[in-house]
């Protein structure tokens, strides 16, 4: 990937454009305050005048749908809003059938679209469920939180999780628009923000290192909003825009933005997918101090390196711990087993992403079970 051009400072907060170039299949994220209000233009602009199935969740809604319809409306789309419960555990078999059934009972069409409005939940079932019903719908996301807007909503990967694992049913398929208003992220708790941040740090964990600097200094302006804001969701995307055009389906190095998701995902598992106990950001978090913690021990990267990505993620105020997970965990072979079900294993080996420092993860396949196991219950403990 190319390196970021930061800037000492950002002073304006024009909507940036960044382009995912998937050839026939490409598609633009516009990132900026007030999109809501120009949806419906933006989507009659490329679309025309379809009809459309909003799929939002209740707190979602109450902010934002009304707002969404009007501007739908202006341009001349009809919507037909179905609202389902918030929170990971509307990712499933149920709540797919249902919202596959709503769109069929609207009568819409292959041409018309499934239009995507909240978090990363909303993003992943919504894509799914575009993606089977009649074979194929367009496909916009509208992403509200932090995280989605920086990670879930761009790269086409959707689903639904099961009680064997995190998304692990689900297709890959391309939104036809991304919209992400940063003005709506102004309704998130403070402990949503935070839980998207870690994505967004993320990206400088995997192979920007100026940007993970770059925000070492500026992120409490990132969560005050403004130009800082922008210029933060608008490099993530860059950055995951840049691994997706280059290997859109996960065979190769799309991987490395998994990095903290292996550890993070087994403990999501573990905890049941409870929001009150864990959320998706903050098992990253969690993840990836363990990877830069379990890539210490294994040699391959300094303490120092992983002393800072824990330093920074605990200014923020995210969890860096296994101990921080409310109500406890289960024991280390329980969470392997987690492990063991994650979609990167291949014919049993072990894949995680690990690194050589700061901006320098990689790929590790054949990770030994033995020593996951042992860094597992020695983490446990402390």
């Amino acid at each position: 990937m190319n390196a970021p051009q930061q800037n000492a400072t950002i002073n304006h907060v024009d909507a940036v454009t960044v382009p995912v170039v998937l050839g026939d299949r490409s598609y633009d994220i516009i990132i900026g305050d007030k999109l809501i209000e120009r949806a419906g233009a933006e989507i009659a602009s490329r679309l025309g005048k379809i009809r459309v199935a909003v799929v939002t969740d209740e707190n979602v809604a109450k902010h934002h749908l009304e707002r969404l319809t009007a501007s739908l409306a202006e341009a001349g789309i009809d919507a037909t809003p179905i609202i389902v419960s918030a929170g990971e555990k509307s990712k499933a078999f149920a709540t797919l059938e249902t919202v596959t059934n709503a769109v069929l009972a609207a009568r819409l069409e292959r041409g018309d679209a499934i239009v995507a409005l909240g978090g990363g939940v909303i993003g992943d079932l919504s894509g799914f469920v575009a993606g089977i019903v009649r074979r194929g719908m367009k496909f916009i996301q509208i992403p509200t939180s932090l995280l989605a807007q920086v990670d879930s909503s761009v790269g086409g990967k959707t689903g639904i999780n099961t009680s064997h694992g995190k998304n692990l049913v689900g297709v890959f398929y391309q939104p036809q628009l991304v919209l992400a208003d940063t003005g709506v992220l102004n309704t998130l708790s403070p402990r949503e923000f935070r839980a998207g941040y870690a994505e967004v740090a993320k990206y400088g964990l995997i192979d920007r290192p100026d940007f993970f600097e770059w925000l070492e200094k500026n992120w409490s302006d990132v969560f005050a909003g403004g130009a800082a804001r922008t210029h933060a969701i608008a490099e993530s995307c860059r950055s995951k825009a840049a691994v997706v055009a280059r290997d859109e389906r996960e065979h190769g190095d799309r991987a490395l933005l998994n990095l903290g998701h292996t550890f993070g995902h087994a403990l999501e598992t573990a905890t049941n997918y409870d929001s009150s106990r864990l959320v998706h950001g903050e098992g990253v978090a969690i993840g990836m101090a363990l990877a830069y913690r379990f890539s210490a021990r294994m040699n391959l990267s300094s303490v120092e390196a992983a002393e800072r990505v824990e330093a920074h993620l605990q200014a923020v105020g995210l969890p860096t711990k296994l101990s921080q997970v409310p109500g406890g965990l289960p024991d280390a072979e329980s969470l392997m087993a987690s492990i063991a079900q994650d979609k990167k294993v291949s014919r049993g080996a072990l894949t995680f992403i690990l690194t050589r420092g700061i901006g320098q993860s990689f790929i590790a396949k054949d990770v030994p079970h033995s020593a996951v196991l042992e860094f597992l219950k020695d983490s446990l403990n402390h």
